[in-house]
């Protein structure tokens, strides 16, 4: 599953994210987050990451730098997946934010 979902992301990468833009309010973008939290975390951990990644990107939401953590979060179980993703943005160095600054 792993390495099938991020065959997909590679897909949308070189076929779609061109047409759709790329006007990005993070750094790494949300699908190469995705891809390297799947490839250090594996399909079920880095896809909740990724997905909450993707669900902070809107544009109410905060930008800037926001790498993939080094180790998964503390407390977070297989059976509670949404315990793996950092659903808010208030862990992104406000210096590295992008736009005005809250």
């Amino acid at each position: 599953m792993k390495y099938l979902a991020i065959g997909l992301i590679k897909l949308y990468q070189i076929f779609l994210s061109p047409f759709v833009g790329r006007a990005c309010r993070y750094q790494p973008t949300c699908s190469r987050y995705t891809e390297e939290a799947i490839g250090r975390f594996g399909f079920w951990a880095g896809g909740w990451m990724g997905l909450a990644r993707i669900m902070r990107c809107h544009p109410l939401g905060h930008s800037g730098f926001d790498p993939v953590p080094e180790r998964l979060p503390q407390g977070s179980v297989w059976y509670k997946p949404w315990t793996y993703g950092l659903w808010g943005g208030d862990h992104i160095d406000p210096a590295t934010k992008l736009g005005p600054r809250r």
